[in-house]
Protein backbone atom coordinates (compact mmCIF):
# COMPACT_ATOMS: atom_id res chain seq x y z
CA UNK A 1 0.00 0.00 0.00
CA UNK A 2 3.22 2.36 -0.35
CA UNK A 3 2.66 5.19 -3.06
CA UNK A 4 6.56 5.54 -3.11
CA UNK A 5 9.60 3.09 -3.66
CA UNK A 6 12.03 2.05 -1.01
CA UNK A 7 14.66 4.47 -2.57
CA UNK A 8 12.35 7.70 -2.21
CA UNK A 9 11.52 6.88 1.74
CA UNK A 10 15.44 5.95 2.13
CA UNK A 11 16.46 9.76 0.41
CA UNK A 12 13.93 11.55 2.79
CA UNK A 13 15.24 9.42 5.58
CA UNK A 14 18.71 10.76 4.74
CA UNK A 15 17.95 14.35 4.07
CA UNK A 16 16.12 14.45 7.47
CA UNK A 17 19.47 13.15 8.97
CA UNK A 18 21.48 15.63 7.29
CA UNK A 19 19.71 18.38 8.74
CA UNK A 20 19.68 16.92 11.86
CA UNK A 21 23.53 16.66 12.25
CA UNK A 22 23.46 20.13 10.98
CA UNK A 23 21.09 21.02 13.96
CA UNK A 24 23.08 18.69 16.47
CA UNK A 25 19.93 16.99 16.93
CA UNK A 26 20.41 13.30 18.50
CA UNK A 27 16.52 12.74 17.64
CA UNK A 28 13.27 13.67 16.70
CA UNK A 29 9.86 13.26 17.90
CA UNK A 30 7.54 13.94 15.21
CA UNK A 31 4.10 14.56 15.97
CA UNK A 32 2.71 15.82 12.66
CA UNK A 33 1.14 13.71 10.82
CA UNK A 34 2.10 14.32 7.54
CA UNK A 35 5.72 14.41 8.78
CA UNK A 36 4.84 10.57 9.30
CA UNK A 37 3.77 10.33 6.18
CA UNK A 38 6.03 11.85 4.57
CA UNK A 39 8.83 9.61 5.84
CA UNK A 40 7.37 6.26 6.40
CA UNK A 41 3.92 6.13 4.44
CA UNK A 42 2.26 6.17 7.91
CA UNK A 43 -1.53 6.66 6.92
CA UNK A 44 -3.86 7.39 9.00
CA UNK A 45 -6.65 9.89 10.99
CA UNK A 46 -5.21 8.45 14.12
CA UNK A 47 -3.09 11.64 15.05
CA UNK A 48 -6.03 12.88 16.67
CA UNK A 49 -5.10 10.94 19.69
CA UNK A 50 -1.56 10.47 21.38
CA UNK A 51 0.62 9.31 18.93
CA UNK A 52 4.55 9.69 18.54
CA UNK A 53 7.32 8.96 15.75
CA UNK A 54 10.69 9.08 17.16
CA UNK A 55 13.60 9.55 14.60
CA UNK A 56 17.40 9.33 15.63
CA UNK A 57 20.33 10.20 14.52
CA UNK A 58 21.12 7.36 13.08
CA UNK A 59 18.03 6.58 11.56
CA UNK A 60 16.66 4.27 14.12
CA UNK A 61 12.84 4.73 13.98
CA UNK A 62 9.72 3.44 16.47
CA UNK A 63 6.42 4.75 16.16
CA UNK A 64 4.13 5.25 19.67
CA UNK A 65 0.62 4.93 18.77
CA UNK A 66 -2.60 3.23 19.93
CA UNK A 67 -3.95 -0.50 19.32
CA UNK A 68 -6.54 0.72 16.48
CA UNK A 69 -2.94 2.32 14.33
CA UNK A 70 -0.97 -0.94 14.80
CA UNK A 71 -2.36 -2.69 11.29
CA UNK A 72 -3.01 0.91 10.13
CA UNK A 73 0.90 1.24 10.72
CA UNK A 74 1.64 -2.51 9.27
CA UNK A 75 -0.53 -1.99 6.22
CA UNK A 76 0.77 1.46 5.15
CA UNK A 77 4.12 2.41 6.35
CA UNK A 78 7.97 1.22 6.19
CA UNK A 79 7.88 1.10 9.84
CA UNK A 80 9.11 -2.43 11.61
CA UNK A 81 8.89 -0.77 15.15
CA UNK A 82 5.94 -0.14 16.35
CA UNK A 83 5.00 0.36 20.04
CA UNK A 84 1.22 0.05 21.83
CA UNK A 85 0.06 2.66 24.68
CA UNK A 86 -2.36 1.11 26.58
CA UNK A 87 -5.81 2.61 27.03
CA UNK A 88 -7.18 2.88 30.10
CA UNK A 89 -8.41 4.56 33.18
CA UNK A 90 -5.67 7.83 33.82
CA UNK A 91 -2.93 6.83 31.05
CA UNK A 92 -0.30 8.65 30.16
CA UNK A 93 1.43 7.95 27.19
CA UNK A 94 3.60 10.82 27.67
CA UNK A 95 5.81 8.49 30.27
CA UNK A 96 5.20 5.26 27.66
CA UNK A 97 7.04 8.12 25.32
CA UNK A 98 9.66 8.95 27.97
CA UNK A 99 10.11 4.90 28.54
CA UNK A 100 10.65 4.62 25.07
CA UNK A 101 13.02 7.26 25.17
CA UNK A 102 14.79 5.62 27.61
CA UNK A 103 15.21 2.45 25.90
CA UNK A 104 16.54 3.76 22.83
CA UNK A 105 19.49 5.42 24.92
CA UNK A 106 18.20 9.20 25.03
CA UNK A 107 18.61 10.03 28.91
CA UNK A 108 20.65 13.80 28.36
CA UNK A 109 19.84 14.21 24.90
CA UNK A 110 19.29 16.93 22.29
CA UNK A 111 15.51 15.88 21.10
CA UNK A 112 13.95 17.93 18.21
CA UNK A 113 10.02 18.39 18.97
CA UNK A 114 7.22 19.11 16.39
CA UNK A 115 5.02 21.28 18.85
CA UNK A 116 3.27 22.97 16.32
CA UNK A 117 1.24 20.86 14.80
CA UNK A 118 -2.64 19.63 14.92
CA UNK A 119 -0.58 16.10 15.69
CA UNK A 120 -0.16 17.60 19.49
CA UNK A 121 -2.98 19.23 21.52
CA UNK A 122 -1.77 21.53 23.83
CA UNK A 123 -2.97 18.92 26.83
CA UNK A 124 -0.37 16.48 25.12
CA UNK A 125 1.93 18.94 24.66
CA UNK A 126 1.68 19.57 28.25
CA UNK A 127 2.17 16.12 29.47
CA UNK A 128 5.33 15.43 26.94
CA UNK A 129 7.46 18.94 28.44
CA UNK A 130 6.53 17.27 32.18
CA UNK A 131 7.53 13.96 31.07
CA UNK A 132 10.34 14.44 29.25
CA UNK A 133 11.65 18.12 30.14
CA UNK A 134 14.04 16.94 32.94
CA UNK A 135 14.85 13.49 30.93
CA UNK A 136 16.30 15.42 27.87
CA UNK A 137 17.19 18.61 26.37
CA UNK A 138 14.11 19.52 24.03
CA UNK A 139 14.36 22.10 21.08
CA UNK A 140 11.12 23.37 18.86
CA UNK A 141 11.74 21.65 15.37
CA UNK A 142 8.70 22.25 14.61
CA UNK A 143 9.62 23.70 10.60
CA UNK A 144 12.47 20.90 10.28
CA UNK A 145 10.23 18.14 8.27
CA UNK A 146 8.01 20.81 6.33
CA UNK A 147 11.07 22.76 5.45
CA UNK A 148 12.24 19.65 3.76
CA UNK A 149 8.76 18.90 2.32
CA UNK A 150 8.70 22.10 0.82
CA UNK A 151 10.64 21.00 -2.45
CA UNK A 152 8.92 17.95 -4.25
CA UNK A 153 10.24 15.27 -5.75
CA UNK A 154 8.92 13.87 -8.99
CA UNK A 155 7.25 11.17 -7.98
CA UNK A 156 5.52 13.83 -5.14
CA UNK A 157 5.08 16.19 -8.78
CA UNK A 158 3.17 13.04 -10.67
CA UNK A 159 0.73 12.95 -7.61
CA UNK A 160 0.08 16.24 -7.59
CA UNK A 161 -0.79 16.83 -11.26
CA UNK A 162 -3.15 14.20 -11.21
CA UNK A 163 -4.81 16.26 -8.27
CA UNK A 164 -5.00 18.98 -10.46
CA UNK A 165 -6.49 16.96 -13.18
CA UNK A 166 -8.79 15.82 -10.56
CA UNK A 167 -10.23 19.19 -9.53
CA UNK A 168 -10.42 20.55 -13.06
CA UNK A 169 -13.00 17.58 -14.37
CA UNK A 170 -14.81 18.11 -10.93
CA UNK A 171 -15.21 21.39 -11.48
CA UNK A 172 -16.29 21.19 -15.28
CA UNK A 173 -18.59 18.08 -14.15
CA UNK A 174 -20.36 20.25 -11.63
CA UNK A 175 -20.55 23.61 -13.62
CA UNK A 176 -23.64 22.79 -15.80
CA UNK A 177 -25.44 22.35 -13.07
CA UNK A 178 -24.92 25.86 -11.79
CA UNK A 179 -27.81 28.08 -13.21
CA UNK A 180 -31.15 29.87 -11.32
CA UNK A 181 -32.93 26.66 -8.53
CA UNK A 182 -29.68 24.73 -8.09
CA UNK A 183 -28.98 23.27 -5.02
CA UNK A 184 -25.72 24.21 -2.94
CA UNK A 185 -26.08 20.67 -1.96
CA UNK A 186 -26.08 19.05 -5.48
CA UNK A 187 -23.35 21.54 -6.14
CA UNK A 188 -20.83 20.19 -3.83
CA UNK A 189 -22.20 16.64 -3.94
CA UNK A 190 -20.94 16.41 -7.61
CA UNK A 191 -17.96 18.34 -7.20
CA UNK A 192 -16.51 15.96 -4.01
CA UNK A 193 -18.00 12.68 -5.67
CA UNK A 194 -16.45 13.10 -8.97
CA UNK A 195 -12.89 13.64 -7.44
CA UNK A 196 -13.83 10.24 -5.20
CA UNK A 197 -14.91 8.58 -8.33
CA UNK A 198 -11.86 9.24 -10.38
CA UNK A 199 -9.94 7.75 -7.79
CA UNK A 200 -8.61 10.62 -5.27
CA UNK A 201 -9.17 11.54 -1.79
CA UNK A 202 -10.86 13.32 0.50
CA UNK A 203 -9.44 17.02 1.00
CA UNK A 204 -7.56 17.67 4.35
CA UNK A 205 -10.32 20.46 4.99
CA UNK A 206 -13.96 20.64 3.68
CA UNK A 207 -14.48 22.54 0.00
CA UNK A 208 -15.72 26.12 0.49
CA UNK A 209 -19.55 27.13 -1.03
CA UNK A 210 -21.08 29.73 -0.46
CA UNK A 211 -23.17 31.62 -2.42
CA UNK A 212 -25.31 35.09 -2.03
CA UNK A 213 -24.01 36.99 0.81
CA UNK A 214 -22.15 34.23 1.83
CA UNK A 215 -20.20 34.02 -1.05
CA UNK A 216 -17.75 36.73 0.39
CA UNK A 217 -16.94 33.88 3.56
CA UNK A 218 -13.42 32.27 3.24
CA UNK A 219 -14.67 28.91 5.41
CA UNK A 220 -17.34 26.27 4.95
CA UNK A 221 -20.14 26.74 7.06
CA UNK A 222 -22.86 24.47 7.58
CA UNK A 223 -26.53 24.83 5.55
CA UNK A 224 -27.28 25.32 2.23
CA UNK A 225 -29.63 27.85 -0.12
CA UNK A 226 -30.69 27.39 -4.08
CA UNK A 227 -29.62 29.86 -6.30
CA UNK A 228 -31.17 32.60 -7.29
CA UNK A 229 -31.65 34.16 -10.72
CA UNK A 230 -29.11 37.16 -10.23
CA UNK A 231 -26.49 35.47 -7.70
CA UNK A 232 -22.48 34.68 -6.96
CA UNK A 233 -21.23 31.36 -6.38
CA UNK A 234 -17.56 31.15 -4.40
CA UNK A 235 -16.19 27.82 -4.19
CA UNK A 236 -12.71 26.88 -3.36
CA UNK A 237 -11.91 22.79 -3.70
CA UNK A 238 -8.63 20.76 -4.13
CA UNK A 239 -8.03 17.35 -6.44
CA UNK A 240 -6.45 15.13 -3.89
CA UNK A 241 -4.25 11.92 -5.21
CA UNK A 242 -2.60 10.16 -2.38
CA UNK A 243 -3.24 13.04 -0.04
CA UNK A 244 -1.70 15.31 -1.83
CA UNK A 245 -3.37 18.49 -2.79
CA UNK A 246 -4.13 21.09 -5.22
CA UNK A 247 -6.49 23.69 -4.95
CA UNK A 248 -8.46 25.93 -6.93
CA UNK A 249 -10.93 29.15 -6.45
CA UNK A 250 -13.49 30.64 -8.75
CA UNK A 251 -16.64 33.13 -7.95
CA UNK A 252 -19.29 32.11 -10.52
CA UNK A 253 -22.08 34.70 -11.46
CA UNK A 254 -25.23 33.04 -12.08
CA UNK A 255 -27.15 35.46 -14.41
CA UNK A 256 -25.72 39.03 -15.92
CA UNK A 257 -22.86 39.91 -14.04
CA UNK A 258 -22.62 43.10 -11.79
CA UNK A 259 -20.56 45.56 -13.00
CA UNK A 260 -18.75 45.37 -9.84
CA UNK A 261 -17.93 41.47 -10.60
CA UNK A 262 -16.33 42.98 -13.96
CA UNK A 263 -14.39 45.00 -12.08
CA UNK A 264 -13.32 43.25 -9.12
CA UNK A 265 -12.51 39.81 -12.01
CA UNK A 266 -10.27 42.32 -13.84
CA UNK A 267 -8.06 43.19 -10.52
CA UNK A 268 -8.12 39.44 -9.16
CA UNK A 269 -6.98 38.41 -13.41
CA UNK A 270 -3.91 41.47 -12.84
CA UNK A 271 -3.08 40.27 -9.42
CA UNK A 272 -2.53 36.49 -10.17
CA UNK A 273 -0.83 37.62 -13.33
CA UNK A 274 1.27 39.75 -11.10
CA UNK A 275 2.11 37.01 -8.66
CA UNK A 276 3.34 34.82 -11.49
CA UNK A 277 5.99 37.10 -12.34
CA UNK A 278 7.74 36.86 -9.23
CA UNK A 279 7.07 33.35 -8.18
CA UNK A 280 10.18 32.21 -9.30
CA UNK A 281 13.78 31.74 -8.33
CA UNK A 282 14.95 34.69 -7.16
CA UNK A 283 12.12 36.11 -5.38
CA UNK A 284 10.92 35.43 -1.76
CA UNK A 285 7.07 34.37 -0.20
CA UNK A 286 6.58 37.66 0.57
CA UNK A 287 7.55 38.86 -2.54
CA UNK A 288 4.31 37.17 -4.28
CA UNK A 289 2.38 38.86 -1.80
CA UNK A 290 3.71 42.43 -2.71
CA UNK A 291 3.00 42.09 -5.99
CA UNK A 292 -0.30 41.00 -5.57
CA UNK A 293 -1.15 43.71 -2.28
CA UNK A 294 0.23 46.51 -5.56
CA UNK A 295 -2.71 45.80 -8.11
CA UNK A 296 -5.26 45.71 -4.97
CA UNK A 297 -3.32 49.24 -4.36
CA UNK A 298 -4.20 50.10 -7.64
CA UNK A 299 -7.81 49.27 -7.87
CA UNK A 300 -7.88 50.69 -4.52
CA UNK A 301 -8.97 47.24 -2.92
CA UNK A 302 -6.96 47.43 -0.04
CA UNK A 303 -9.77 46.98 2.40
CA UNK A 304 -11.13 44.38 0.64
CA UNK A 305 -8.60 41.97 0.41
CA UNK A 306 -7.26 39.58 2.50
CA UNK A 307 -3.40 40.06 4.33
CA UNK A 308 -2.63 36.72 2.84
CA UNK A 309 -2.71 35.11 -0.83
CA UNK A 310 -1.32 32.04 -1.14
CA UNK A 311 0.57 28.76 0.40
CA UNK A 312 2.69 26.03 -0.57
CA UNK A 313 0.50 23.11 -0.97
CA UNK A 314 1.57 18.73 -0.68
CA UNK A 315 0.13 15.49 1.34
CA UNK A 316 -1.76 17.42 4.35
CA UNK A 317 -3.89 16.09 6.90
CA UNK A 318 -6.86 17.84 8.53
CA UNK A 319 -7.98 20.37 9.50
CA UNK A 320 -6.33 21.83 6.85
CA UNK A 321 -4.29 21.07 3.50
CA UNK A 322 -2.30 24.51 3.86
CA UNK A 323 1.51 24.13 4.59
CA UNK A 324 2.71 26.34 7.01
CA UNK A 325 4.81 28.48 4.47
CA UNK A 326 2.39 31.27 3.34
CA UNK A 327 2.98 34.21 0.90
CA UNK A 328 2.45 37.53 3.17
CA UNK A 329 4.51 40.47 3.60
CA UNK A 330 8.29 40.39 4.59
CA UNK A 331 8.20 36.41 4.31
CA UNK A 332 11.76 35.71 3.54
CA UNK A 333 11.10 32.04 1.89
CA UNK A 334 12.84 31.57 -0.94
CA UNK A 335 11.23 30.18 -4.20
CA UNK A 336 12.81 27.40 -5.45
CA UNK A 337 12.15 25.31 -8.59
CA UNK A 338 9.83 22.24 -8.06
CA UNK A 339 7.41 24.14 -5.25
CA UNK A 340 3.90 23.39 -5.54
CA UNK A 341 2.39 26.93 -4.58
CA UNK A 342 -1.37 27.45 -4.50
CA UNK A 343 -1.99 31.61 -5.32
CA UNK A 344 -5.38 33.06 -4.62
CA UNK A 345 -6.75 36.19 -4.59
CA UNK A 346 -9.55 36.96 -2.89
CA UNK A 347 -11.39 40.07 -3.13
CA UNK A 348 -14.79 40.49 -0.60
CA UNK A 349 -16.42 44.15 -1.03
CA UNK A 350 -18.99 44.16 2.34
CA UNK A 351 -19.86 47.60 1.09
CA UNK A 352 -21.33 46.17 -2.31
CA UNK A 353 -22.59 42.20 -0.94
CA UNK A 354 -19.71 41.24 -4.44
CA UNK A 355 -17.22 38.52 -3.88
CA UNK A 356 -14.53 37.77 -6.24
CA UNK A 357 -12.15 35.05 -5.80
CA UNK A 358 -9.73 33.17 -8.46
CA UNK A 359 -6.89 30.78 -7.56
CA UNK A 360 -4.64 27.96 -9.24
CA UNK A 361 -1.86 25.77 -7.95
CA UNK A 362 1.98 26.44 -9.71
CA UNK A 363 4.58 24.10 -10.00
CA UNK A 364 7.55 26.33 -9.54
CA UNK A 365 10.68 25.82 -12.63
CA UNK A 366 13.60 27.64 -13.48
CA UNK A 367 11.70 30.45 -14.85
CA UNK A 368 7.77 30.88 -15.21
CA UNK A 369 5.48 28.29 -13.00
CA UNK A 370 3.88 26.55 -14.74
CA UNK A 371 -0.16 26.47 -14.18
CA UNK A 372 -1.39 23.02 -13.19
CA UNK A 373 -4.74 23.28 -13.66
CA UNK A 374 -5.89 24.02 -17.14
CA UNK A 375 -8.90 25.77 -16.42
CA UNK A 376 -9.27 29.78 -18.57
CA UNK A 377 -8.86 32.24 -16.37
CA UNK A 378 -12.16 33.80 -17.40
CA UNK A 379 -14.96 35.74 -15.89
CA UNK A 380 -17.39 32.42 -15.66
CA UNK A 381 -20.94 33.31 -15.87
CA UNK A 382 -24.26 30.95 -16.09
CA UNK A 383 -27.84 30.90 -15.93
CA UNK A 384 -28.51 33.43 -18.83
Amino acid sequence: MLHFSPDEYANRLSRLMVEMAEQKLDAMLLFAQDSMYWLTGYDTFGFCFFQCLIVKADGQMRLLTRSADLRQAQATSTLQDIVLWRDRAGADPAIDLRDLCDDMGLLGARIGVEWATHGLTAANGRMVEERLGSFAALRDASGLVPGLRLIKSPAEIAYVREAARLGDHAFETMLPLVKPGADEAELLYVLQGEVLRQGGDYPANPFIIGSGPDALLCRYKAGRRKLEAQDQLTLEWAGVKAQYHAALMRTVTIGAPLMRHEELFSAAHEALLAVEEVMRPGYTFGDVFDAHARVMEDHELVRHRLTACGYSLGARYAPSWMEPQMFYTGNPELIHPDMTLFAHMIIMDSESGVAMCLGRTYLTTLEAPESLSKLPLELIVTGN
